[in-house]
């Protein structure tokens, strides 16, 4: 993926890069899987913007300016801070790194779908 955002950057073509940010790495948080937690920092070429996944209307005007900047610009990262509320796969129940009280309160106070 490096490579094709380096070469991305060097002709700078509009690309957007939209990482989906869930906050666990497979069964491990993201602050103990990797060293900088904070994504849309780690190019030093390409910009990158955070916004809340969780927030539609964030998330529309973040991707309307990503577009507008990309055709001038060339390409920029997006990185999109949402939830996961069950496991990786049918063999994840998703409770063994997490409690539910954690996804409880993620529920009750982020889900934008309430």
């Amino acid at each position: 993926m490096l490579e094709g955002m380096n070469m991305a950057k060097l002709w700078n073509l509009p690309v957007i890069y939209l990482l989906e940010n869930n906050n666990y790495a497979m069964g491990t948080a993201v602050e103990r899987a990797a060293a900088n937690p904070e994504f849309y920092k780690r190019f030093d070429v390409i910009p990158g913007v955070r916004v809340d996944g969780h927030n539609v209307l964030a998330m529309r005007e973040t991707m309307r300016f990503a577009k507008e900047f990309a055709l001038e610009n060339g390409p920029i990262f997006v990185e999109a801070k949402t939830y996961r509320y069950h496991g990786h796969s049918m063999s994840d129940p998703g409770t063994s790194y997490r409690d539910r009280q954690e996804i409880i309160e993620v529920r009750r106070n982020i889900d934008c779908i309430n």
